[in-house]
């Protein structure tokens, strides 16, 4: 297991102070100005997840609500809405220096036997036909700053290749449909409810990166003010996240500041598992 495998598997691995009431490390994970979106979505489930027994996450839904700070811990209250006979309902706030920052209702559902039918997973090539996100940035660290190379180059916990990238500094107009393989060995052998964690911190991973290609954007161009506002998933398969998984994206809408983008994400053997979607801020920065 590497360092960075090791960070992120403790930063879900949250901390009980009262009932219904848990801790979370701030720092450490794939952003270091702000705590990483995908970071308090997987700690607000894993704190969802401490009050629920016997059933599975399907569904969640997620408001983020100001920026995290990954200096100070959050602190996570869950309020049990419904304990039924199929169904489990949490609510989940995340809270910072008093206010909140998330906001998320989650879902829970026992077994159940039904019909099954699914899109099929896109052609794409199979993930090592793609370089690695470190092959990549090694590309750019002739265009970065010294102070900022560093961060560029530090090791993280979830194995990207992206499929068709585009120039981090000058990207060209692109079609909205984004793809990216993406795993996380340390993830072998981690039980159920750490495998649905680890995917919903990942689904935060490119999703809002789609709704710029068809602009020429990119989060190193300077021109951007962007942000996730809110998060959903629903989870339709077991996930092996030590195993590759194919993030189809698109964004088939934006416009009025925000892009609206959304997601599925295969399994390599073509099983579809989770359905993501969001909306995220995006628009021009101002410079004062």
């Amino acid at each position: 297991m590497t360092e960075a495998e090791r960070i992120l598997l403790d930063l879900l691995d949250i901390e009980p102070l009262e009932v219904d009431l848990f801790r979370g490390t701030g720092s450490g994970g794939e952003t270091p100005t702000r705590i990483f979106g995908g970071q308090v979505i997987a700690q607000a489930l894993a704190a969802a997840y401490k009050t629920v027994a016997d059933r599975l996450c399907h569904s969640l839904h997620a408001y983020f609500i100001r920026p995290g700070d990954p200096s100070i811990p959050v602190i996570y209250q869950v309020d049990r809405a419904r304990d039924g006979g199929s169904f489990t309902t949490r609510r989940v706030v995340a809270i910072q220096n008093g206010k909140q920052i998330l906001n998320m209702s989650a879902s829970f559902h026992k077994q159940d036997d039904g019909w099954e039918h699914q899109h099929p997973i896109p052609v794409i090539d199979a993930p090592e036909h793609h370089p690695s996100r470190d092959e990549l940035r090694q590309k750019y660290l002739d265009r970065v700053p010294e102070n900022l190379k560093s961060e560029l180059l530090r090791e993280r916990p979830i194995e990207v290749r992206e499929v068709d990238p585009l120039d981090l500094f000058t990207p060209s107009k692109a079609d909205d449909r984004n793809y990216l393989w993406f795993r996380m060995n340390a993830a072998n052998h981690a039980d159920t409810i750490t495998q649905h964690l680890l995917l919903a911190y990942a689904s935060d991973m490119g999703l809002l990166s789609s709704g710029m290609r068809p602009h020429g954007l990119s989060w190193f161009t300077g021109e951007i003010d962007g942000a996730s506002l809110d998060h959903a998933i629903w989870f339709h398969a077991p996930v092996q996240f030590q195993n590759w998984h194919l993030y189809s994206m698109e964004a088939p809408w934006t416009g009025q500041g925000r892009s609206f983008n959304r997601g599925s994400i295969y399994s390599q053997d073509g099983r579809l598992v989770a359905s993501v979607a969001q909306e995220g801020l995006l628009r021009q920065r101002i410079v004062r």
